[in-house]
This record gives C-alpha cells, structure tokens and sequence, in this order.
C-alpha cells in the first residue's frame, strides 16, 4: 500500500492531534463566558418578573449571579481527575449548553 499522490492521509489520520482544543482559555472565550452567564441571570430574571411558580425557577433563583461568581468558579469546574479537582470550562462535554455553576462543597 502506498501513501503517495493527492490522496494521501494527514498526520491527524496517522494518529496525530485530533482536536485542536487550547489549553488555556483566551481572553475572548473568557469574555463570551461572561456574557453567556449574564444572558442566562438575564432570561431568569425575565421569567421571574412575568410570575411564572415553578420548582426549576424556584432552583435557578438560588443559583450565584454572574457578578457573584469567583472567577475560579466562571472558568473551571469540578473534576475528580483533575489536577486539583479543578478542569477548565472548555474541556468539559457542551459546556456551553450545562449550568456549571454549582460544585460539590469545598470546591
């Protein structure tokens, strides 16, 4: 089998880096977390004011706001295998879609 000619595999198909994920969040990324939890403080408090009762928004209300968050708690979250037991915010699966605001106490 020969890898000559216009078709030949990447080093990523050879088993090299798959997903170019960074290691450390940049500023930007930092800053559109930040937006995205001040989006959603947003929507709840919208929901809140129209008067709707329910045991989810009774939930969401005891959440921290974006403003009371430590930035520990804005950027990482819980991992038993991380170092630390802390794992930055983009490694985790969707993280832009789950409420990563809660950690287990002492974290």
């Amino acid at each position: 089998m020969s890898f000559l000619g216009a078709f030949r595999p990447t080093s990523a198909a050879f088993g090299g880096l798959l997903w170019k994920n960074p290691w450390r969040l940049s500023s930007t990324r930092k800053a559109r977390v930040r937006q995205r939890l001040r989006d959603v403080d947003t929507v709840i408090e919208t929901i809140r004011a129209s008067g709707v009762q329910c045991r989810a928004l009774d939930r969401d209300l005891r959440l921290p706001k974006e403003q009371e968050m430590h930035p520990r708690d804005k950027y990482t979250v819980f991992s038993p295998t991380g170092v630390n037991f802390r794992k930055s915010v983009h490694k985790v699966p969707k993280w832009t879609r789950k409420t990563l605001r809660v950690n287990p106490r002492g974290f």
